[in-house]
């Protein structure tokens, strides 16, 4: 499961070297007020929330790995909501949420039910920003890790029909924790 690999290597994962999408985090801030509140999904070792708190952001951190959570707890120094997002159950509470390389870890058959609880959450105007690898069918990588791999088109699609507006994808290469070359679907959307 993947949440376990995330329990069993958080010391690992979240002191890795990993470069803060600093462009990408900024240029998602820079269309929220000042002070405005963000949900964080999927949290990790807590390096963008730490950011976006040191913005002036009221940030929300949440993670379903309980390990990753504590560690993420100790860099920002406010606790951190272990959830998994399928247990959101927010109704407009927040003016953005950044879900950078984690809701790529839901089910393909679980994603429509999982925007729509995103969608609940943000307040109208709302802005999402999520990350994931693309592809063409849903598999693990070598640690077992769940991955839904959408293509653009089949997450437009899944977007438009979940009543968002404003939806933009771009993709770049990259990598991940695993190393390998990685193709990058980087979404934004609003409510």
């Amino acid at each position: 499961m993947t949440t376990t690999f995330y329990d069993e290597n958080a010391e690992a994962y979240a002191n890795r070297k990993r470069s803060l999408p600093r462009e990408r985090l900024d240029a998602f801030l820079a269309e929220l007020s000042p002070g405005a509140s963000i949900l964080e999904l999927g949290c990790g070792g807590g390096q963008d929330s730490a950011y976006m708190l040191a913005q002036g952001f009221d940030v929300t951190p949440t993670d379903g790995s309980a390990e990753l959570a504590r560690r993420a707890e100790k860099l920002i120094g406010q606790p951190v909501r272990i959830m998994l997002f399928q247990e959101l159950d927010a109704e407009r509470s927040f003016d953005g949420v950044w879900a950078q390389a984690s809701l790529l870890h839901v089910p393909r058959a679980e994603l429509p039910d999982v925007f729509g609880r995103i969608h609940r959450a943000l307040r109208p105007g709302g802005i999402i920003h999520a990350s994931f690898k693309a592809g063409l069918a849903e598999g693990r990588d070598r640690f077992g890790r769940y991955y839904n791999y959408p293509s653009a088109e089949w997450l437009s699609a899944l977007l438009r029909e979940g009543g968002w507006r404003t939806v933009s994808l771009a993709e770049d290469d990259g990598s991940g924790y695993d190393g390998e070359p990685t193709r990058w679907l980087y979404m934004r959307a609003q409510k």
